[in-house]
This record gives structure tokens, sequence and C-alpha cells, in this order.
């Protein structure tokens, strides 16, 4: 997006978390979808160029909707399982809680870089434009904050801790998979405005796997459409994390109260594990684009740099070269790393 419908999804951002204070449930969820609706149809009337709508796509790709729906139904699924079957069991929870978020996690990262050979960057994984990035993290935790958990009576250290333990790491998948990998893959398929509300649906739908109600859902729905725009507005997963979802998450368990005194300190643990083996996950695929950058670097890849069949000179249009340098286009800010699109 460029300066200007960055500027008006950060506006957005701040008036939807500052509503959570004056409105919830349906209510505040009727209202943060008429103001969605209200920016992208502003945004659009707007747009003096095809790269600058907010709704231009690159078309459907079927192979990117099996995966989310696939991978959304089993981690959905081993939450059903941990909160629904295995309440009173907390070893056997958390072993079914950590495995769907490390599918939620492992899976999209697996299957951006090794099989579709896409970079990170296009999951959110960045550190482009931090400046700006930083910024807004800052502002919308500090709008959030300040209506949330400015002079809230915290209880005994070992609860909060461990909660704000458990928000991290959830915060990690949460932002990989609904906003990095969901809103991504929609967006390149059906452009940003259908990826924002199908993200944010399907971010509300997941709630299911911990037991929540249509009415907690709903709510859900219109605080997912808030952070799909944050993420909109910067394209970097540190928009929203480590600050704003997680500080969100921690104060929607103090709230519930649910998990009151069942976290031992030793859980904290346990959470590391599961943020250690994401880390990994993140730091191989890294790896892994720095082989497939250079192995398009090599001099039969150089070759290749003018065709003869078509006349055209620069990058093979699949390198990792190509994708950085491109910059927006046929294949958005996503790219294609050595290899011609699958």
């Amino acid at each position: 997006m460029r300066s200007h419908p960055t500027i008006a999804c950060s506006g957005a951002v701040v008036v939807g978390l500052l509503l959570m204070d004056v409105s919830s449930g349906v209510a505040y969820a009727a209202v943060v979808v008429t103001l969605t609706i209200v920016l992208f149809a502003a945004l659009r009337a707007v747009s003096r160029s095809p790269h600058g709508s907010v709704v231009t796509r690159a078309g459907l790709d079927r192979q990117d909707v099996v995966v989310i729906l696939g991978t959304f139904l089993v981690t959905v699924g081993f939450f059903r399982l941990a909160f629904t079957f295995f309440d009173d069991n907390d070893g056997v929870l958390f072993l079914n809680f950590a495995a769907g978020l490390l599918i939620g996690v492992l899976a999209p990262i697996v299957y951006t870089v090794w099989l579709r050979r896409r970079p990170l960057r296009s999951l959110g994984l960045s550190l482009g434009n931090l400046r700006a990035t930083a910024t807004m993290a800052i502002l919308f935790a500090s709008v959030q904050f300040s209506i949330t958990l400015w002079g809230y009576d915290l209880p005994e250290a070992q609860d909060w801790i461990t909660l704000l333990g458990m928000a991290l790491m959830v915060g990690v998948f949460e932002s990989i998979y609904f906003r990095g990998f969901v809103q991504g893959r929609l967006e390149e398929s059906f452009g940003t405005a259908p990826a924002v509300f199908g993200a944010a649906f399907l971010y509300a739908l997941y709630h299911l796997g911990y037991g929540m109600g249509a009415e907690e859902m709903t709510f859900l729905f219109g605080l997912g459409l808030v952070y799909a725009l944050a993420y909109s507005a910067s394209g970097s997963l540190l928009v929203l994390w480590p600050l704003l979802t997680p500080l969100g998450n921690l104060f929607a368990q103090l709230e519930s109260g649910e998990l009151a005194g069942r976290l031992p300190w030793a859980a904290l643990i346990g959470f590391a594990d599961v943020i250690a083996v994401f880390a990994l996950a993140i730091w191989l695929a890294r790896r892994r684009e720095r082989k497939l950058l250079e192995r398009a670097s090599t001099p039969s890849d150089a070759a290749r740099t003018h065709s003869p069949s078509d006349g055209r000179s620069g990058p093979p249009r699949g390198s990792l070269r190509a994708a950085l340098t491109r910059g927006p286009g046929t294949n958005g800010p996503n790219g294609y790393l050595g290899a011609e699109r699958p």
C-alpha cells in the first residue's frame, strides 16, 4: 500500500481499538464492519492506478486455498481436542494445544518457502520499513493498553506472568497464520478487501476450538478486522507481535479468569520451547532462501538473463533477485525464489 492508504488504515485501526472502550459484542463488530467497508470504498474511489488499488489481485491460486482450509481444520481440531475433551488434564491439553500451534506455524513456513519457493516476507516476516512499522506498533499497542491494562489490578505474579508467556506464544501463531499466511494468500488471489474480511472471519471462527460461543466470535470478527487492517497498513508482523496481539490476549485471559491458578512457573518452559521451535523453523527457512538466492546467482542463471526466445533482458523472472527488484507487479509483494511459479 502507498502512504495515503497506510495512513487511512492506521487511523481505522486506532478508531477500532478505541471503540472497544465504548462497545462490545455484536455492536462492536457491526461498527467495525461498517468502518472497514467505508474505508475500502473510499480507498477504491481515490485509487488512480491498478498498482494503487486496494482490490487488485493476481488470480485465484487453488492450491493456496486448499492448504488454508486444510491447515485451518487440522489446527482448530487440535484446539477443540485440547479445550473440550482434555480440559481436565493439563498435560494432554497442552500437548494438543502445542500441536495445533506448531502446525499453524510450521505448515505455512514449509509450504511457502520449500514447496512454493516464496520468500518469508510474503508471510510478513521482514524487517523492511522497520521505523514506520515500529511507530505503528507502538501507537497501536499504546492505544490498546490505555483502555485495557492501564491501571489494571493484576493478580499474583505467577498468574499474570505465565499468562503473558502464553500470550506471546499464541501471538506468534496468530500473527503468522492468520495475518501472514491466510491474509497474504487470500490477498494474492482475491484482493486486499476480501482478504481482510476473509482472514478476520477465519480468525473468529478458529475460536470454536476454544469452545467460544457465537456472540464472542462475533466480537472477535470485529477485532480480527482491526488486526487485519493493522497488518495491511504495515505488511510486517512486527506491527502485531510482540506488543499488540499478546497484550490483547493477556487482557482477555485476565478478564475471563479461566486459567487463574492453573499455570505453574514451569509452564513458561513449555511456552519457551514452542517459541524456540517457531524460531528454528524461521531460521531454517532463511537458510533455504539464501541457498536459493545463491543458485539464482550462478553463471547458468546469469546466462539466462538474456533469453533469445523473447529478446528480454534482466534477472530471470522467477528469481529472488527479480522478486526483490521488480517490486509490486504481477506477483505482488510475494515473488518467487529461483523458480517459476508452480
